[in-house]
C-alpha cells in the first residue's frame, strides 16, 4: 500500500522560503509520476508542480514558476518542493500525490494516492 507523508510546512513571512518533503513508501516508484497540489480555504485543490520519478522531468503552475522547484531523491524515496519568494497567496494546505503512470499530469483526478497535507502560512 502506497503511503505519502508530507512535512516541512509552517509559518513564514512574505519573501521567505520553505522546503516541503514527501516520504513515499509501499511501492517501487520508478514508473510513477509525483505531484504537489495545494488547497486554500474555500478554494478548490490546485496543481502546483509535478515530476516524473524516472528521469526527473518537471512541470509547474504558472503562479509558482520561477519561485518553486520540485525535485526527488530516488535513493531515499523522497520528493521535495523548494518554495522561495513566498507570497501571502501561497498560503494553503499542500498535498503530495502519486500516480501509477510515469507521465506528468496537472489534474488531481489523474493521481491515485494522496498524503494528509501540511499547512503553509505566509504572513504579509
Amino acid at each position: 500500500q502506497v503511503q505519502l507523508v508530507e512535512s516541512g510546512g509552517g509559518l513564514v513571512q512574505a519573501g521567505g522560503s520553505l522546503r516541503l518533503s514527501c516520504a513515499a513508501s509501499g511501492r517501487t516508484f520508478s514508473s510513477y509520476g509525483m505531484g504537489w497540489f495545494r488547497q486554500a480555504p474555500g478554494k478548490e485543490r490546485e496543481f502546483v508542480a509535478a515530476i516524473t520519478w524516472s528521469i526527473g522531468s518537471t512541470q509547474y503552475a504558472d503562479s509558482v514558476k520561477g519561485r518553486f522547484t520540485i525535485s526527488r531523491d530516488n535513493a531515499k524515496n523522497m520528493v521535495y518542493l523548494q518554495m522561495n519568494s513566498l507570497k501571502p497567496e501561497d498560503t494553503a494546505v499542500y498535498y503530495c500525490a502519486a500516480r501509477r503512470n510515469f507521465a506528468l499530469a496537472r489534474s488531481l483526478y489523474d493521481y491515485d494516492y494522496w498524503g494528509q497535507g501540511t499547512q503553509v502560512t505566509v504572513s504579509s
